[in-house]
């Protein structure tokens, strides 16, 4: 390839509204350009990296023995309606109708359009198990679209969709696809870690995201330290300490707190330790009443596993003031367990302090020296909280540290979910119908480009590992245009590279060394041969890395520049 016949397009100016440092650094190096709100068009040297990506994908998922195929972006309604979704949705589904009025979607996944082929074609347990992927265009509707390709409506990915026999069949094609999944991260060149997760909309009782890991993440990741325990804030598990509560040592006593309502104006007022606090939250219930959820003061409520107590309603919503006043007396900020008229259920920490201040159901007022079975009733308990820094591993192992990921992959056991809603069955070895067991597993091709940026780049530009740059190494020759030893060398040295199977490009654009040289370290390549009159009278080529700091001269050979390419 020579630059010469390349449309690069960069630019030294950090576009206004890109926000984080992927979306800069892709429009200023010419990979992406928007079309639209969350719509962009891949450039020639964006796509080289994303069809790298796709590649890599590609070669794992049939390593693992996973089939191929492709399935169309628009989807009939019929579909979604019978599996329960078209509603569930929401408004980040992109509906329409046709000319004859039927209605479609474009598909923000695909797995009402999988059980629906499978159904058509497989039988018998003698077909499964089996698995199906495709890399494919997505589309939701994002209300917000923000980072560029990050969170964009428009997307690349790859979703694969597995049958089964039975849950144990399951199990081990999702192990299967768990380890494609580490070769196909390890081999893009960057630092992941897989985590417990929460299946979300798609559903299932078990999955695990793969996070590319960046100061940038959205996502909050709870890591042990001295274990292997990772996963998710939203999904990583506390459990009881274990320990027996204390005996009470205080006695009960009403004090005014006036207008103190938050745990850390309590606290600082009655100088006692967030620790030492007991805070009721009250959210709507199952049966349509109202349950109150007793956290430690200094912890924080867990939504999704709040959703999930069979006493609470889903989705978590969180009672009207106005009811909280019809019901306890008392605005929300003086709320306890003491005398409480409903429900309690109690943090696994919560439910372990004694003698800890809580709100006395009356304005302005708070209690101290509570105690649990004593002074109110012995609470049911559960998980309900989110993980904290230092908290012990729920595996017991090590101590949480939270870390920043960007999601790039996820991977489920949807169980039966999906197969008994639209009626999907095949007969067993007696001839009897059974609903299949299903796995699905996706991955962000184009969200895996941008992630990658977040966590490789300097204050030049990207820096690509090797495997997903758009070129290997660029030729950068000095006064060629003037001199034909340097021209003549750099023209041999592309020549044998690409014989040599390296994916090289020549500047040969005739601009400045500078020029070339901020080129080539913002849009990321990885290896540098600067090829000039000075050199080449010692018989060395310049050699340099994109992450090192400093050149280095090599002998003015293609075995050495291969050499120095093997080394690194």
């Amino acid at each position: 390839m020579r630059l010469s016949q390349f449309p690069l397009s960069t630019t030294k100016e950090t576009p206004a509204d890109a926000q984080v440092v992927s979306h800069q650094l892709m429009l200023r190096a010419g990979y992406i350009r928007q079309l639209g709100s969350g719509l962009y068009s891949w450039l020639p040297i964006g796509l080289r990296t994303l069809t790298k990506i796709a590649a890599i994908v590609r070669e794992e998922m049939n390593r693992a023995g996973a089939l191929e195929m492709l399935m169309p972006s628009v989807q009939p309604a019929e579909l979604w309606q019978e599996s329960g979704r078209w509603d569930q949705m929401g408004a980040e589904m992109l509906r329409f109708r046709d000319r004859h009025q039927n209605d479609f979607c474009l598909g923000p996944t695909h797995e009402e359009v999988i059980c629906h082929h499978f159904r058509q074609d497989f039988r018998s347990y003698r077909q499964l198990p089996v698995n199906f992927y495709q890399i494919q265009t997505k589309f939701r509707d994002e209300r917000r679209p923000r980072f560029g390709v990050m969170r964009s409506r428009e997307f690349l990915m790859k979703d694969a969709y597995s049958f089964h026999m039975t849950a144990e069949d399951l199990n081990r094609e999702y192990q299967n696809m768990r380890d494609a999944y580490v070769r196909i991260f390890t081999r893009l060149g960057a630092e992941f870690r897989p985590v417990k997760a929460d299946s979300g909309n798609i559903g299932g009782a078990l999955s695990e995201e793969f996070h590319i890991l960046a100061g940038s993440g959205e996502d909050l990741l709870a890591v042990a330290q001295g274990g292997t325990y990772a996963a998710n804030v939203e999904a990583a598990e506390t459990k009881p300490s274990g320990a027996a509560r204390a005996t009470a040592a205080q006695s009960l006593e009403k004090v005014s707190t006036p207008g103190q309502k938050t745990c850390e104006q309590v606290s600082k007022f009655l100088n006692v330790p967030l620790t030492g606090k007991v805070k009721l939250l009250v959210v709507k219930g199952e049966d349509g009443g109202l349950v109150g959820i007793a956290l430690r003061g200094d912890h924080q409520l867990n939504e999704i596993k709040a959703a999930k107590h069979p006493l609470v309603a889903s989705p978590l919503t969180m009672a009207d003031p106005a009811d909280v006043l019809k019901v306890f007396g008392c605005e929300v900020g003086y709320l306890g367990p003491v005398g409480c008229p409903i429900p309690v259920i109690a943090d696994f920490a919560a439910a372990e302090i004694a003698d800890f201040v809580c709100g006395a159901n009356d304005n302005d007022h708070h209690l101290r020296g509570v105690n649990w079975g004593r002074d109110c009733a012995e609470p049911a308990t559960a998980d309900l909280r989110m993980i904290a820094e230092g908290d012990p591993s729920p595996d017991g192992i090590g101590t949480i540290k939270f870390y920043r990921g960007i999601e790039g992959g996820h991977i489920f056991q949807l169980g039966t979910k999906y197969t008994k809603a639209m009626s999907v069955s095949v007969l067993d070895a007696a001839g009897q119908a059974v609903t299949p067991e299903m796995g699905c597993y996706g991955i962000g091709v184009t969200r895996l480009a941008a992630a990658v940026i977040e966590q490789s780049h300097d204050e030049r530009g990207i820096i690509w590992p090797d495997a997903i740059a758009p070129f290997r190494v660029i030729i950068c020759p000095i006064g060629s245009d003037k001199s034909a030893a340097v021209k003549d060398a750099a023209e041999g040295l592309h020549a044998d590279l690409l014989a040599a199977g390296i994916d090289v490009v020549l500047d040969d654009r005739g601009n400045r060394p500078g020029s070339m040289f901020a080129d080539a370290e913002l849009i990321g390549v990885p290896h540098r041969i600067v090829i000039g009159d000075k050199g080449l009278a010692t018989q060395q080529f310049e050699y340099k890395h994109r992450r090192a700091d400093k050149a280095e001269m090599i002998a003015a050979t293609t075995a050495a520049v291969l050499e120095k390419l093997a080394a690194v």
